[in-house]
């Protein structure tokens, strides 16, 4: 394993114990299907900050060992060893200049995408969308690359206190960049008093799909996620999934920098990221404004690990099921096929955490 990357707010850790790659070094990354990066950055928070304490905290969030493995119950994968999956640390960010900082973000996801890896980026607050998703373009072309973004709020303004570049601006910096179709842009879980009529209106002309929250309590989600998906795929060659975890409810995800009440639950968010990683060619991920100052318990950055583990594990499956032509059945009960003589054996043989096996001479 090669030596931990540096990360800038936390210990030096990698996500649940995988190995460390140095994005200045290609050879140590050149075999990776997925590159987790740290983006601390919450220079664009317009309310409460604390979201630069993130990527560590998403990091560390579990009650299982660090260990760089973790078995999926529902997918019968275990991404973090089904994939080659690697984490590069934290960009180097400077909180005071946020126009230096989104630079340095988007040239190290691109670095990722280019080697033909899935980057997925640790926020940090949502302003780092716009150089993740431009990063990820830049790889795959503009335009070619559609989002599913899910948040409370819409993040299209136009300039927030003075700055063109904040955390309630990315997408409209993406989609005036060209990197971003509008019509390939689609927003769950949009609920609250913002934006206003202006912003409505320029989200109205660049034809943006944006299921606010009463939409999908009387349609029901996984029929908004279907047409979400639909949008995505059009004309598109890959998809970028963007988590603000504002999405959920804030009695269930407290630690974060705009809680607004009324969310999705942690259960429909986990459930809507698999599926759509699941089912979609996803090409880039990041998980936002996950702020562990106002966090109780760790409950919202325990919710944020498991929204990257369910994505790495979806993705997993995936790729499974294309090279076997096989197809995952969620109705599947849990034990359904699973070979109880192939469980023991393992444990005979000490293949199972909390086993091992005993000689006659230790008896």
């Amino acid at each position: 394993m090669s030596h931990p990357p540096l990360t800038m707010f936390g210990p030096r850790i990698t996500f649940l114990g995988v190995d460390a790659c140095d994005l200045d070094d290609p050879a140590t990354y050149a075999d990776a299907d997925v590159v987790i990066l740290g983006a601390p950055l919450d220079g664009g928070t317009t309310y409460r900050s604390g979201a630069r304490f993130g990527p560590s905290a998403v990091r560390q969030a579990c009650y299982l060992p660090q260990d760089g493995s973790r078995p999926s119950l529902a997918l019968r994968v275990d991404a973090l060893k089904n994939l080659k999956v690697y984490d590069a640390g934290d960009v180097f960010v400077f909180s005071g200049d946020m126009a230096r900082s989104v630079e340095r973000i988007e040239a190290a996801v691109f670095k990722i995408a280019s080697s033909g890896a899935v980057p997925v980026v640790l926020g940090g607050d949502h302003s780092i969308a716009w150089p993740d998703h431009t990063g990820v373009a830049r790889h795959h072309g503009f335009g070619k690359v559609s989002m599913i973004h899910f948040d409370a709020h819409a993040d299209t303004a136009d300039i927030q206190f003075g700055s063109l570049v904040a955390h309630g601006t990315p997408m409209r910096r993406l989609i005036e960049s060209g990197a971003l179709r509008g019509d390939r842009f689609v927003q769950v879980g949009l609920r609250g008093y913002w934006p206003d009529e202006p912003v409505l209106t320029w989200m109205k002309q660049h034809r943006l799909r944006s299921f606010e929250m009463t939409e999908i309590v009387e349609r029901g989600l996984d029929d908004c996620l279907t047409e979400a998906a639909g949008i995505a795929l059009d004309d598109c060659t890959g998809v970028f999934l963007s988590v603000d975890v504002d999405v959920v409810d804030p009695g269930s995800a407290p630690g974060t920098g705009t809680p607004e009440p009324g969310g999705l639950s942690p259960r429909q968010l986990l459930d809507a990221v698999r599926r759509l990683c699941y089912e979609l060619p996803v090409v880039g991920l990041d998980l936002v404004e996950v702020a562990p100052p106002f966090d109780h318990a760790d409950v919202t950055a325990l919710l944020g690990n498991r929204v990257v583990l369910e994505a790495l594990s979806a993705i997993a499956r995936r790729r499974r099921d294309q090279r076997e032509g096989t197809t995952w059945d969620p109705r599947e009960p849990l034990l359904h096929g699973r070979d109880a003589d192939e469980q023991l054996d393992h444990i005979a043989n000490g293949r199972v955490h909390g086993h091992r096996h005993s000689t006659d001479h230790e008896q």
